[in-house]
């Protein structure tokens, strides 16, 4: 039935043979349509994640996907590859090219091998017209993009949350074009003579960091790219069917390793961070505290707690006017939004302009309160805000957070630096808790463990290279 759907659309509507799977597929998207749709989704990824802020690895992670890249079936597309300030392990595709791999994930590699599985991997979904497929279907279907966050849909759009781009990473594979992937990574990694018996490293790596989670939050990787089923023996049955002359013999261990050197492992407590439900940012120098239990997300640009039960948000953003009181006249204005004068109080000090509004949206009528604050030469702006008739269960609390923004002076906090990689050489054979007793590091002996690919009693042999967190 399904194989007669597909011929019933592709003969109705648009289909055409892929040059890397040989398949008839259908997509209402041409490729010029799906260059211009990863350029522009490719601006707001940038702005949502941010790139690392490393020139050299930036270059050296792009160079090696074209490479790669370019024995596709598709090389002619404008391939960029990036790597995203992320502590998450995750790698991702947009259409028309453009791909990504998290500082996470490559902190877990142990070879460029491992780094151009994943990397050859994404490149099949850009060749296979994965993301267009679904893009498609969804349009056929007229159903829209929009970002899983923490809020509610009428509360994420008010916000300004929702993204395409976004929506397009969270578009979930199948597990047949997950398969389809792994076998065109498996093709790509062969071309470029890359030993493919890394591939199931990959895979391997990814249980362990779901394991490690006990039940918690699985790697982004694996929640995007379903597990089509045994995953590493297929891949490695596919290899062992191979003629063992195009297996490929590139693994370069050490060479990847050392551009791992001074790598931000783990959150970076200098873009900001949650202790308990007090968010402190040590750049920006302040403070504020989110009522107990809120969930909450940092982001790159905004900064949200959401009730438990979703329906009341509180976000933290910088405002484009140069004054509070620019700020608040700008968004009290806004058409649909209806407010008294605001305020010119301050805020623990602080030059402040605020005040307490109703919006009307597709969805229904919102209340809220907004305050603009001016320190450290930004204008912040909090806004807090709920379903008009919800609103009052929750404006007490809302409020007290709002006014809870406050210079930050803690010295400690002020000065705290993100955690790093380093390189160490095993002088002598040793277990890792052996070698954590001799060079102490903040990371637990399970994660040393779990990105270098081994077990925590192993013995190392004298001269074996590790990836140390310091």
């Amino acid at each position: 039935m399904r194989r007669f759907l597909l011929g019933l659309t592709c003969g109705t509507l648009a289909c055409a043979t892929n040059p890397a799977t040989g398949e008839r597929q259908f997509a209402l998207i041409g490729e010029g349509q799906e260059i211009r749709l990863g350029r522009d989704y490719d601006q707001e990824v940038v702005a949502t994640l941010g790139l690392y802020p490393d020139s050299g690895l930036q270059r050296y992670v792009h160079e090696l996907g074209l490479r790669l890249a370019r024995t596709s079936e598709r090389p002619s597309l404008p391939w960029t590859f990036r790597v995203v300030d992320d502590p998450v392990v995750n790698a991702f595709a947009l259409p028309g090219g453009y791909i990504y791999v998290t500082r996470g994930i490559l902190a877990h590699f142990n070879s460029e091998a491992e780094l151009a599985a994943v990397l050859g991997h994404e490149i099949g979904h850009v060749t296979a017209r994965h993301s267009v497929s679904q893009i498609s279907r969804q349009q056929l279907a007229q159903l829209g993009l929009a970002v899983g966050t923490i809020v509610s849909p009428e509360l994420e759009r008010y916000a300004g949350l929702a993204s395409a781009a976004l929506g397009v990473l969270f578009l979930k594979y199948s597990r047949d074009d997950e398969r389809q992937a792994d076998e065109l990574g498996l093709r790509y990694l062969r071309r470029g003579n890359y030993d493919a018996r890394e591939m199931a490293d990959v895979f391997t790596m990814l249980e362990r960091v779901s394991a490690a989670a006990g039940g918690g939050r699985v790697p982004e990787w694996l929640s995007t790219h379903p597990d089509p089923g045994n995953r590493r023996a297929r891949i490695q049955q596919l290899v062992a069917a191979l003629p063992p002359e195009s297996i490929g013999t590139i693994v370069n261990r050490d060479p990847y390793l050392r551009r791992l050197q001074g790598l931000v492992f783990g959150e970076n407590p200098r873009q900001g961070f949650f202790r308990g439900s007090e968010f402190l940012h040590p750049d920006l120098r302040f403070r504020l505290r989110f009522p107990e239990g809120w969930l909450t997300q940092n982001q790159r640009q905004a900064v949200l707690a959401a009730s438990r039960q979703q329906d009341a948000l509180i976000q933290l953003t910088i405002a484009p006017e140069p004054t509070a009181d620019a700020a608040a006249r700008a968004f009290f204005s806004r058409q649909g939004v209806s407010s008294g004068l605001p305020s010119r109080a301050s805020i623990n000090g602080l030059p402040a302009a605020s005040g307490a509004f109703t919006a009307q949206t597709e969805d229904g009528r919102l209340a809220g309160y907004a305050a603009f604050v001016e320190y450290g030469g930004a204008v912040y702006r909090l806004l807090a805000y709920a379903p008009e008739t919800r609103w009052p269960a929750y404006e007490a609390i809302a409020l007290r957070a709002i006014r809870s923004f406050d210079r930050l002076t803690d010295r400690a906090v002020l000065e705290a630096e993100p955690w790093r990689l380093e390189l160490v050489t095993v002088e002598r054979a040793a277990t890792l808790p052996d070698l954590v007793r001799r060079r102490p590091s903040p990371a637990p002996v399970a994660t040393l463990a779990l990105i270098n690919q081994m077990d925590t009693a192993a013995t190392l042999p004298a001269g074996t290279r590790l990836k140390w967190i310091v």
